[in-house]
Order: structure tokens, then C-alpha cells, then sequence
């Protein structure tokens, strides 16, 4: 693979690669917006580069033409207290789609346990805007947890989980998976307060990692969330 959102860097957060899948023109239909008509607006959070040539970007209409750190900063007003943690000891390339997912909840944090390198592509940009954070291994993971006020709760269909489907989950969280090929580690299962399982009625014996992440999120957004501050596709943006 190849390009600036298809490299297997470490991630920096400092870094502002080139154009990412989402900001590429599809057949040669433009996406976002175009240059912002003058007067611009007198609004700090605005990119003057945005402005004068367009915003094709990956964000709600809400952000549009605004600063990358202004966005952050937005996001950072009502983050969720809920982290996601995903063990990269066998480079899993599902982080990218944990990644995505995560911003899409606005999750406080994804937290990487392992392998520092991970693979960018299925994040789809948006770790631009979301809160990254490596540990080495899962006993420093537990270990911010715990300083943090988390109950950490591993995802896996192990003997003794109890289903995700009617437990209720702590509302100050982490929730920790595996990776794709042999599921959580023993450190991990050790340290959990406790472990749920997603129910499954076919032939296979799990679902793909980025998969049970998204439905582990979305149970906690479903208990937990205020609903009425998510945005819809469709509806004006709001300042």
C-alpha cells in the first residue's frame, strides 16, 4: 500500500498528511464545499486556506471551513466518558475502523496496547480529530484506568462473559478488545472487571474485531448518551 493514508507510520498527531480516501473526488463529482464567498467571516476557528480554496474534509457541515484544532477543541467540550482500548501485539489492521468509530461517538480516547505502528487506512482521517493514546502492555493501560476512575471491560466471547445485550455497562468505562486472529490476551482477561460477549447465531466462532467494537460502543451510547446531542444527516448546523 501506498500514500499518505495508506502508510503503516507510527501515528503522529502533529503530522497533517495529504488528502485522505474521504477527500477525494468520486468520478470527478466534487465533495464539501468550495472557496466561501467574501466578506469571510471574522471567526478565529475559520482556515483562511479553507476559505479561499474549499473544504472537501470528512466533517459535518457544522465544521466546515474551520480549523483542524478547532474542531478538536469543539469535540473536547462533549467527549463521552468512555475509552476504547484494542491490544496491537500482531499489528491488527482493524484499529483504523476502532479509530473511526470511536470519533464518531466521541469517544474520550482510543488507547493502542503493544505495537506503537499501526495501519492508518481504515481510519478514514479521522484520527486528525480523535484522542490517541499507546501503552506498552495491558498492565499500563489498567493501570491509567484505574487512575482514571474506568472500569474496564473486556469484549469477547470467553466461558463466564455475560452478554453485552442485557448488562448494563459502567457509565465511566474502558472498553478493551482484542486483536482479530486470537482475541484478548490472558493479562487482559486477568485485569477486567468484567467481560461481556455479543451474541452470535451462525456458523463462525467470532465476529471481526472492528465490528464487535462498533456494537460495544453503541450499547454504551444507547445507555448512556444524550441522544438529543446527536447530530442528523439532513438537519442545519448549528453554532
Amino acid at each position: 500500500m501506498s500514500g499518505p493514508e495508506q502508510s503503516d507510520r507510527p501515528h503522529d498527531p502533529s503530522a497533517e498528511p495529504g488528502p485522505g480516501p474521504t477527500e477525494w473526488p468520486s468520478a470527478g463529482v466534487p465533495v464539501g464545499v468550495g472557496p466561501h464567498p467574501l466578506p469571510w467571516p471574522a471567526d478565529p476557528r475559520l482556515d483562511p486556506d479553507l476559505l479561499a480554496s474549499g473544504d472537501t474534509r470528512n466533517v459535518i457541515d457544522r465544521y466546515r471551513y474551520w480549523r483542524r484544532e478547532a474542531i478538536v477543541a469543539d469535540l473536547d467540550t462533549r467527549r463521552h466518558p468512555l475509552h476504547v482500548a484494542i491490544e496491537n501485539f500482531g499489528h491488527d489492521m482493524n484499529i483504523g475502523t476502532v479509530v473511526r468509530t470511536a470519533n464518531a461517538f466521541a469517544v474520550a480516547a482510543v488507547h493502542i496496547v503493544g505495537r506503537k505502528r499501526w495501519n492508518r487506512r481504515g481510519a478514514m482521517v479521522t484520527d486528525r480529530y480523535q484522542h490517541l493514546e499507546h501503552h506498552p502492555d495491558v498492565a499500563s493501560v489498567t493501570t491509567f484506568a484505574a487512575a482514571a476512575g474506568l472500569s474496564v471491560v473486556a469484549v469477547d466471547n470467553l466461558p463466564g462473559s455475560v452478554p453485552i445485550e442485557t448488562t448494563t455497562l459502567p457509565r465511566q468505562c474502558l472498553l478493551l478488545f482484542g486483536q482479530e486472529s486470537t482475541g484478548l490476551t490472558d493479562a487482559a482477561r486477568a485485569n477486567a472487571a468484567l467481560t461481556v460477549s455479543i451474541a452470535q447465531f451462525g456458523s463462525t466462532r467470532s465476529i471481526n474485531a472492528g465490528v464487535a467494537a462498533g456494537i460495544a460502543m453503541h450499547t454504551w451510547i444507547r445507555q448512556h448518551a444524550d441522544l438529543g446531542a446527536a447530530w442528523q444527516i439532513g438537519e442545519p448546523s448549528q453554532d
